[in-house]
C-alpha cells in the first residue's frame, strides 16, 4: 500500500530532512569560548534548538522555565546539573540526554574541561500587538 496525500496523488512536497551541524566538532573547535556556538534558524519550524558551550566553571545560574521542557544533551565536557530549589547535584558527562520539564528548578555549571550541550524545545511564539480587549491587531 502506498501513502497518499488528501488529493490521493501521493506523498505532499514538503520541506527535504537535512544535517544541519555536527555539534561535537563544533564543540570541539575552540574559537569561541562559551555562548551560542548554533541555533536553528531556518523558519516555519516548530522547534528551537542551539548548541551552547561554557566555559570551566562558567554556570547558568538557578531558574525556574514555566512554559517550556527542555531537552538537552551534553556534547562535549563535563558539568553539574542542579535541581529543585536547594540545587541538587547530578553529575554530567559527554551523552547524557536530560529532560528539564517546564516548571522545574534548575542550574547547570561546566566541570574543569567545559561543557558544550544541544538544546532543543518548542519554539516559543512571537510577540504579537494585541487590542486591549486582548484579541490580536
Amino acid at each position: 500500500m502506498t501513502p497518499t496525500s488528501e488529493s490521493g496523488t501521493g506523498w505532499d512536497a514538503g520541506p527535504d530532512p537535512r544535517v544541519l551541524c555536527d555539534a561535537g566538532a563544533l564543540a570541539a573547535d575552540p574559537p569561541v569560548p562559551s555562548g551560542v556556538l548554533w541555533k536553528l534558524a531556518e523558519g516555519g519550524r516548530q522547534l528551537d534548538a542551539n548548541v551552547v558551550r561554557l566555559p570551566p566553571g562558567s554556570r547558568v545560574d538557578t531558574h525556574t522555565e514555566p512554559n517550556l521542557d527542555v531537552l538537552v544533551l551534553v556534547v562535549s565536557g563535563d558539568g553539574v546539573l542542579g535541581k529543585g530549589a536547594r540545587d541538587e547535584a547530578e553529575p554530567l558527562t559527554e551523552g547524557a540526554l536530560l529532560w528539564l520539564p517546564h516548571g522545574s528548578t534548575r542550574s547547570i555549571t561546566a566541570g574543569a574541561s567545559g561543557l558544550a550541550y544541544l538544546t532543543v524545545h518548542r519554539r516559543r511564539p512571537g510577540m504579537q500587538i494585541q487590542s486591549r480587549g486582548g484579541a490580536p491587531v
